[in-house]
């Protein structure tokens, strides 16, 4: 038997680990993308909104997608690494709004003042000028190890920050999502905006809080977030999102992040009902979910189980599985998953 010759022979694939490491460089690779308008929907220095206004003359209104970042709804993970995506949606011909919220390791506190304003709108009744940098770029492992969950409980992620605020995070998305068509109107004009045309767009973490905001029509109404109607969106395409607590917890997801997001186990009990999409149906909106079948973040199970519990509500959310494809090429520009996360954004939206 002759011996393979490494000169003419193809290169072996890297280990998966390497292979997960080498997505995540390269989709945080990117340089910070500032935001043509930025508008603030709350007094903490995170109720922000970054809007970029779309790039292609379409001589018509543009749908208007919303971002919701992902990190483990924790604080060292901001909006700044998703902005290379918004951008280029905007390129693509979409309005775009990059939400921020409150995360776990986050101390109170007003404000910062503005070192970089980004051509920020006239204040109104819901907005005011950004008083903060327009989208700081993200910047990995700024928040102090071992914060306290806001609650007191502390986290259970064993010195990693605690993961989300209960209830901040959940105040937060709410009041941005409601507030956002005037917002996006006073920030980039109604001859900009298709307001009949949203869409919520949302990675891993993020991917789990665009899917709660638009069922929360289907929270009990004593619930704070509940709606009394169907949130007017066209869907929802959640990537690699964390769409099922139950399996979320089992897999200890993010170093058990959804346990910290609830406030830790002692809530588990009487929070989950209230912040689980996969408890939360069916919702009436189109969904549509993009995984990649190798994610080692958030792995596909997880989608997989959200996909079951929305089959057994009566619902049949489209699911895209992308063969070979990690946790971070779904939010890479430079990646070709993108294509794919286009393709189903434009599906709805379109």
């Amino acid at each position: 038997m002759t011996a393979a010759d490494p000169r003419t022979s193809p290169p072996s694939a890297p280990p998966a680990a390497d292979r997960a490491a080498a997505e995540e460089a390269s989709a945080l690779g990117h340089p910070w993308v500032p935001p043509d308008a930025v508008v603030t929907y709350g007094g903490h220095r995170d109720q922000v909104i970054d809007f970029y206004r779309p790039r292609r003359d379409t001589a018509r209104p543009a749908p208007l997608v919303a971002l919701l970042h992902g990190g483990a709804w924790r604080a060292a993970h901001d909006r700044g690494h998703i902005s290379p995506l918004a951008a280029h949606l905007a390129a693509l011909g979409y309005a775009v709004a990059s939400l921020e919220y409150r995360r776990g390791g986050l101390p109170d506190g007003p404000q910062h003042p503005a070192h970089h304003p980004a051509n920020p709108v006239t204040p109104g009744p819901q907005a005011r000028t950004a008083a903060q940098p327009a989208g700081e770029p993200f910047t990995p492992g700024s928040a102090a190890a071992g914060s306290a969950a806001p609650d007191g409980s502390g986290s259970s992620t064993g010195g990693l920050p605690a993961a989300g605020r209960w209830p901040e995070t959940f105040d937060d998305v709410a009041t941005a999502v409601d507030a956002l068509p005037a917002l996006a109107v006073q920030a980039l004009g109604a001859d900009a905006v298709d307001l009949r045309r949203v869409l919520l767009a949302g990675h891993s973490a993020g991917g789990h809080l665009a899917l709660w905001a638009a069922a929360r029509h289907v929270l009990l109404p004593d619930s704070p977030w509940h709606r009394s109607s169907p949130p007017p969106l066209r869907g929802v395409v959640a990537l690699a999102p964390i769409a099922d607590f139950t399996s979320a917890i089992r897999l200890r997801v993010c170093s058990g992040a959804v346990l910290d997001l609830l406030g830790g186990p002692d809530h588990l009990t009487d929070r989950i009902a209230h912040a689980d999409p996969a408890a939360l149906l069916p919702t009436g909106i189109a969904t549509t979910i993009v995984h990649g079948t190798t994610d080692n973040v958030v792995p596909p199970q997880v989608s997989a189980a959200f996909a079951r519990a929305a089959a057994a509500a009566g619902e049949e959310p489209t699911v895209a599985w992308l063969p070979a494809t990690g946790h971070f090429p779904l939010i890479d520009p430079a990646a070709p998953a993108v294509a794919a996360v286009t393709d189903e954004i434009d599906q709805l939206a379109w």
